[in-house]
């Protein structure tokens, strides 16, 4: 089954210069329901959150966590691969 980490930030990365940008506020490892999602992306879930990922782009294209929507400003990631 597929699956993704995905990290929450209390900010969008375009927004601040890396050195200013702290550490993830939670993180999440989702997978994949078999749904579609709003967003025609496939539907991921795990620790209360639900997110629609485009998995070629590794994108995070809707996301809700604990059944909210996260604030605006704040951005959700998938952590990259390990090489």
């Amino acid at each position: 089954m597929e699956r993704f980490e995905i990290e929450i930030f209390p900010f969008n990365v375009q927004d601040m210069a890396a050195d200013a940008r702290g550490p993830a506020v939670r993180s999440a490892v989702v997978e994949a329901t078999g749904e579609i999602g709003a967003s025609g992306h496939p539907r991921y879930a795990g620790e209360g959150v639900v997110a629609d990922i485009d998995p070629g782009s590794r994108t995070v294209e809707a996301i809700t966590i604990d059944g909210a929507e996260i604030e605006d400003g704040w951005s959700a990631r998938i952590t990259p691969r390990e090489s």
